[in-house]
């Protein structure tokens, strides 16, 4: 056999028996950096630890985790105290984040008429979780205050029909935090509709107008305090 057919033979038994090798492992890549999300909330510009709390029978008892009238607890259905997380709630119109250095949650508002919703399927008695409270600072100002609460039900969405203001906490002012106290036995719009029903979610609008920033502390639906009775319940003519 000629030598020259001899090497090619001998090439080709090499690069064979390399096949049958492993392929090295390659090196992972590092992935590429991504940009930095232009929507996320900027540091606050003030801190709510500093903040003037406004006084009312409604009040927080952090040792014990519960709002309180007049010193004497209320019992809630649901509580979200938002300890490291947004808890489910969601925001239409804005941002919404756990707060920075406390529990909270963080909201700023982007659009006209933004909305801050709880989780669905709450599935509430509301003839016996009657009241919603609100514990609220207000961070940066904005220019039309707002304070709806919203609801639905399986009989209805978010309407103009089915809401109430807080008879109680309205519009904070900068660096202040209140509570807003909403009795659904008597709402704005809805009449018995909210007692009568199950609730599934709630809807918080705070401002009618972008620019406004809060640090939501807790929010609860709770049983009426004792000492306020119910309203005289008639039926519909």
């Amino acid at each position: 056999m000629k030598p020259a057919l001899l090497s090619i033979l001998g090439l080709c038994a090499a690069l064979l028996a390399a096949c049958d090798e492993p392929r090295p492992r390659e090196p992972k890549l590092q992935p590429p950096p991504q940009p930095a999300d232009d929507r996320a909330l900027p540091p606050a510009a003030r801190s709510a630890d500093a903040a003037a709390e406004r006084p009312g029978p409604f009040a927080w008892d952090a040792a014990a985790g519960v709002f309180t009238f007049e010193g004497r607890p209320l019992r809630a259905g649901r509580l979200w105290t938002f300890e490291g997380s947004t808890d489910g709630f969601v925001m239409a119109g804005g941002e919404v984040l756990p707060a920075e250095t406390s529990s909270g949650l963080r909201l700023a508002a982007r659009a006209f008429d933004p909305a801050l919703r709880s989780p669905s399927g709450l599935a509430l008695d509301g003839a016996q979780f009657s009241h919603v409270l609100v514990r609220v600072t207000r961070l940066a100002p904005a220019s039309d205050w707002d304070g709806a609460l919203h609801y639905v039900t399986a009989a209805h969405p978010e309407a103009a029909g089915f809401m109430a203001l807080p008879f109680q906490g309205a519009a904070p002012g900068v660096n202040e935090t209140v509570i807003l106290a909403y009795d659904m036995r008597t709402p704005t719009m809805g009449g018995e509709d909210w007692v009568t029903s199950v609730i599934e979610s709630i809807r918080l609008d705070f401002d009618n107008a972008a620019g406004g920033e809060f640090l939501i502390h807790q929010i609860a639906i709770t049983e009426p305090p004792a000492s306020t009775p119910a309203p005289i319940l008639r039926p519909a003519a």
